[in-house]
C-alpha cells in the first residue's frame, strides 16, 4: 500500500513538473495534484531532494518501459531506413501526449541534475532493447566504434526532441536520416558489414571468385 502511494505521488509530481516547471514543484502542489490531504507528500518524502529523487526514479522507469514497448513493435533493424523509422516513432511518441509531458519533465530534471550528483546518476542512460537494437545494427554494418556511435546518435536524437519541445512541430525525417548516415560513415579502415546467417545457424557459402 505504501509503495502504491509513493508511486501515485511520484506520478503527481511528474505532472506538476511538466505543467509548472521546477519552481512549481512543491509538496503542497503535489498534494493538490494527487487529490490527497495537505501534508501527505511531506509524510512520504520529507525533503524536496527526496521528492525529486522519487520523481526521477519514476521517470526513468516509465522511459524504460516506453523504450521496451517501442523496440517490441519494430522488426529487427536491417536497413538504414528501418532504423530511421524506429527513431521517427520514438521522437513522435516523445513529442505527443504523455510522452511530451515526460519529455518536459526530463529536461527540467536534467538541468537540476547539474548540481545534484545523485539525480545525475539516476538519469545516466541505461541498457534497454532500443539501445541494444541500435548497437547491433551499427555493429552489423561494420562500424568499429559501436558504443561511441550509439551514444552519440541517441544523444543527438534527444537534442532534436528538445529543440522541438521548444519550437514546436515534429522532428524532420531528413534530420534523422542525416544522423543515421553520420553514424554509419566510415573513417579510415573499416570492417566489412556482416553477412546475415541463414536459418539453422550455418555460415553462408563463400561466393565464387569468378
Amino acid at each position: 500500500m505504501a509503495s502504491d502511494r509513493r508511486t501515485h505521488l511520484a506520478d503527481a509530481a511528474l505532472d506538476v513538473l511538466a505543467d509548472e516547471g521546477i519552481r512549481g514543484l512543491t509538496h503542497r502542489a503535489v498534494d493538490r495534484r494527487a487529490a490527497l490531504p495537505p501534508g501527505t507528500t511531506s509524510a512520504y518524502f520529507r525533503t524536496r531532494a527526496a521528492l525529486l529523487t522519487a520523481l526521477v526514479t519514476r521517470l526513468v522507469h516509465l522511459d524504460q518501459a516506453e523504450l521496451r514497448t517501442t523496440a517490441e513493435r519494430l522488426p529487427p533493424l536491417r536497413t538504414a531506413g528501418e532504423l530511421v523509422d524506429g527513431l521517427e516513432l520514438l521522437t513522435r511518441e516523445r513529442l505527443t501526449g504523455e510522452g511530451r509531458r515526460r519529455s518536459l519533465a526530463r529536461c527540467a530534471c536534467a538541468v537540476e541534475s547539474v548540481r545534484d550528483p545523485e539525480l545525475r546518476e539516476i538519469l545516466v542512460p541505461r541498457e534497454n532493447p532500443g539501445r541494444e537494437a541500435v548497437r547491433l545494427f551499427l555493429d552489423a554494418h561494420g562500424v568499429t566504434d559501436v558504443e561511441q556511435r550509439t551514444d552519440t546518435l541517441l544523444a543527438c536524437v534527444d537534442g532534436l526532441v528538445f529543440d522541438r519541445l521548444v519550437t514546436g512541430g515534429e522532428v524532420p525525417r531528413e534530420a534523422l536520416e542525416g544522423l543515421v548516415a553520420a553514424a554509419l560513415r566510415q573513417e579510415g579502415p573499416s570492417r566489412a558489414p556482416r553477412r546475415p546467417r541463414p536459418e539453422g545457424g550455418r555460415p553462408p557459402a563463400a561466393a565464387p571468385t569468378e
